[in-house]
């Protein structure tokens, strides 16, 4: 392109390309650049190859409906969606929520799988913790407007049929990040979608000014609708904790908390800390035991480890706690090796989503009243699994099994002040007697880099607790690939210095990937776990020194 105008004048004429106006003084590569645009504009190439490959809606939710909707496939929403029918019921997903001019407020975004969704239709709005048949997180609303969404435009539509993508106003005061929309009275919810990231990276904000409390309140809330992958907590130390998926997401999540949704206002934010998680590694030396308040009732449990395998079914939910027990007695005892009474008789799994990998399993042979203390023991159980006996972290991958109960006959002895201290008390008893170990997040690293600089790589990976997976060169380039595990806690500050000792060639992603266990033991000082636990329960005012069996034990 560099002044051979009778080579490419040519080839552009048979091409019947016509070289714009204002290019015709163009050298080179902004000469090049132009010709393409005129030649192969974008939006027409990625249009055509839309159209060419992608299924219409028609086609694809035939075979996508069973891995969309969550109810039976047989009913009108399901058969709806199947046929992209337009006449059916109204199911309508809500993806995520898009700021709008007016302070505060939210365009719905989603797709329409079945129905028409019209300006002024009266809707259920079910959010998703919505269980069929129950008032929790549903709404009856009507829909204020339809909006066709394009690009930086807002059109408005008096209607939009199933298989196209649309705004809607008004809802966004009852859901907060996604949900399902419908007209039919036993619907069930479509599947909320799941990222293949997690947020595991955190910092606590704070306004420098008390006054702008209110503004850094609704920010947060603004931030949390309009990001999908964002988790805004508000912690008991009275701490304001954002949580992202890694270093440059949290970035930008600050960056846009200050400059769109505080407006200026100054404030304060710590440095990154990474979210651990709890676990044990061995079935319990002993039985624990623990008394109730008035001494009249004692729980007897044991503890042992969940298998990676079970985690990670339990993760992609391929066993989860609505799940018919005789099924799920059947596949704990063919697939992961349970006792088939045990199976049946899981009382609970964890709580939140992120620890649901926990489990309580009732092991007693003809112990009366079970049923009465059952929520009692649920409750705690699920307090413990939301905060661990070490850092209050999420606990992943315990089993408690209730080998037996001494209750008092008087039901009045026996309520939720007298059973939920000793179980949360022999549970945290029981996982400091089985191994307890501190799990921390891994990101799947991928680097592209030249050959020359791999060198560079591997040293960098070195000084900060990588792990090499795989090293694979691209075939007719000089490039080179290499997959390796990143501990989260390193990766702050991994691209720059990747950079640096690499003469910035290379080139990082990075992704989360599972977690792992702190090298160390919880209780010997100076190991990783041990100096990791402390900095956490100093961070989260805390008692420093380490809890001990002692203080939950009870002697008979």
């Amino acid at each position: 392109m560099n002044e051979k105008k009778d080579t490419y004048v040519p080839m552009l004429e048979k091409l019947q390309v016509t070289i714009p106006k204002d290019a015709r003084d163009y050298q080179g590569k902004p000469l090049l650049k132009r010709i393409m645009q005129t030649w192969l504009p974008a939006a027409n190439a990625l249009l055509t190859m839309i159209i060419n490959h992608l299924p219409s809606p028609t086609i694809a939710q035939k075979y996508r409906v069973g891995n969309l909707y969550s109810g039976p496939m047989d009913d009108p929403i399901g058969q709806g969606i199947a046929n992209c029918d337009a006449k059916a019921p109204l199911m309508l997903y809500v993806s995520k929520m898009v700021p709008t001019s007016e302070k505060g407020r939210f365009y719905a975004f989603g797709r329409v799988f079945s129905g028409t969704v019209a300006t002024g239709q009266a809707v259920r709005i079910q959010g998703p913790d919505y269980v069929p048949g129950k008032k929790k997180d549903l709404f009856k609303k009507k829909i204020q407007r339809t909006v066709l969404m394009m690009g930086r435009y807002i059109e408005q539509l008096a209607d939009c049929p199933c298989g196209n993508i649309v705004g809607l106003v008004g809802v966004d005061a009852y859901l907060l990040k996604s949900g399902s929309i419908t007209t039919y009275d036993k619907a069930y919810n479509i599947h909320t979608m799941s990222y293949s990231v997690s947020p595991v990276v955190r910092v606590a904000v704070d306004v420098k000014n008390a006054s702008d409390l209110p503004k850094l309140m609704e920010g947060l809330k603004r931030l949390s609708k309009s990001d999908p992958l964002v988790l805004i907590i508000h912690s008991p130390s009275g701490e304001h904790i954002v949580a992202g998926a890694g270093e440059l997401h949290l970035e930008i999540c600050i960056k846009d908390l200050r400059e769109q949704y505080m407006k200026g206002a100054p404030i304060n934010v710590s440095e990154p800390v990474v979210s651990f998680q709890e676990t044990i590694t061995k079935q319990s030396e002993k039985t624990n035991v623990s008394k109730s308040p008035n001494k009249h009732n004692r729980l007897y449990v044991t503890g042992e480890p969940i298998s990676d395998e079970l985690v990670q079914a339990i993760h992609e939910k391929e066993i989860f706690p609505t799940q018919d027990v005789k099924e799920r007695a059947k596949l704990l005892a063919d697939n992961y090796g349970w006792d088939p009474n045990d199976g049946r008789k899981i009382w609970s799994f964890g709580c939140p989503p992120d620890a649901e990998a926990n489990l309580i399993v009732d092991q007693t042979k003809g112990v009366q009243y079970m049923n009465e203390i059952k929520d009692h023991v649920v409750g705690a159980f699920l307090q413990a699994t939301m905060a661990g006996v070490f850092c209050e972290e999420l606990m992943r991958g315990c089993r408690f099994n209730i080998q037996d109960v001494t209750m008092h006959a008087d039901a009045i002895h026996r309520g939720a002040g007298q059973i939920m201290p000793p179980t949360r008390r022999v549970i945290y008893a029981t996982m400091i007697n089985s191994g307890p170990a501190i799990l921390e997040p891994l990101y799947k690293c991928d680097i592209t880099v030249p050959m020359q600089a791999v060198s560079g790589v591997y040293s960098t990976l070195n000084q900060r607790r990588g792990v090499v997976e795989t090293t694979k060169e691209r075939a007719g380039t000089p490039l080179c690939q290499v997959v390796a595990h990143l501990p989260v806690l390193e990766s702050f500050g991994f691209t720059q210095l990747l950079r640096q000792n690499t003469s910035g060639q290379a080139f990082p992603q990075m992704i989360f990937s599972h977690y792992q266990p702190l090298n160390g033991d919880v209780y010997q000082e100076g190991s990783m776990a041990n100096v990791n636990v402390l900095s956490v329960r100093e961070r989260k005012g805390l008692k420093v020194s380490l809890p001990q069996y002692t203080d939950f034990y009870d002697k008979i």
